[in-house]
């Protein structure tokens, strides 16, 4: 099973990108079985339960790094875990503490396969609208995840195929 998780602020500008990726692909053509997407707001402990018994996650999110605002990163998600600080609370559990504990907690019921795609905010001050650039950049990251759901909905449906061959 594919999970694709959004995370972002949409009333913070950029920040909503991730957001605005997972709204478009769920406007898109009905999602096949085996994948699932969701918003995950700024909530971490939505990506911990979200993506538990799935095989493969995509996490979509605005970075601040300094790169060219709209740049876009594609990182597996072992280079972006991070241990949750000892004070943490659940306000400030972000989806990178999620990637750790639930490697911990769900063992190999959490996906080995993470892909984390982050997009250089421009603005993140109050508004409802992404930057110029940034909007290319979630136009670039929604097609490519919509093209890895593709793939997956050609191979489930040459496998009825051939399994109605039989």
């Amino acid at each position: 099973m594919l999970v694709v998780i959004g995370c972002g602020n949409l009333v913070r500008c950029d920040d909503g990108v991730g957001v605005v990726v997972v709204q478009r692909l769920l406007a898109g053509d009905p999602l096949p079985a085996g994948v699932k997407v969701f918003d995950a707001g700024t909530g971490g402990m939505e990506i911990l339960f979200q993506a538990r018994d799935a095989t493969r996650l995509v996490v979509v999110d605005a970075c601040r790094s300094g790169a060219e605002p709209g740049a876009v990163f594609e990182v597996p998600g072992s280079e972006l875990e991070s241990r949750p600080p000892p004070n943490l609370t659940l306000h400030d559990f972000r989806w990178d503490h999620a990637l750790h504990a639930g490697r911990r907690i769900w063992k190999d019921a959490f996906p080995a396969d993470v892909t984390v795609f982050l997009i250089e905010a421009k603005t993140l001050g109050y508004g409802l609208a992404l930057s110029p650039e940034v909007e290319r950049a979630a136009a670039i990251v929604t097609a490519r995840i919509a093209a890895l759901i593709d793939a997956l909905r050609q191979a489930s449906a040459a496998a009825q195929v051939t399994g109605a061959g039989r």
